[in-house]
């Protein structure tokens, strides 16, 4: 079986990561960064293969447990450019009702609360 390589250009540096913003993975799925503590963050991760959101559309994160892993992990992933409400970059920031929308949605308040007691 051929491995996959990925490709590096597309990872995230570690202090570009900051809580509140949505990524969007070559594997077409949505991640929201929920909380970050040291080392560690908090994401809702969506399916993969999710169509683009468009601006009418709901958070993405509906019945997806909320992950924590650490930032250098997350970084480690393959990003790319998504269009939100007109502008195209690699990462949005969520307004603070869609961040409440996204937590809410992927249950991370007991999660969240635990990562900021570390």
């Amino acid at each position: 079986m051929k491995k996959i390589k990925k490709n590096k250009n597309l990872w995230l540096k570690e202090a570009e990561i900051e809580v509140g913003d949505l990524y969007f993975t070559t594997a077409r799925q949505y991640r929201a960064v929920l909380a970050i503590n040291g080392d560690f963050l908090i994401y809702a991760p969506s399916s993969e293969g999710m169509q683009p959101l468009t601006t009418d559309s709901q958070m993405p994160f509906a019945n997806s447990p909320a992950k924590k892993c650490q930032i250098a992990t997350f970084a480690q992933k393959e990003y790319q450019a998504f269009d939100w409400h007109g502008t195209t970059a690699v990462k949005h920031k969520l307004t603070q009702s869609q961040r409440g929308e996204a937590i809410s949605q992927c249950n991370a308040k007991a999660q969240i609360a635990g990562l900021m007691a570390d």
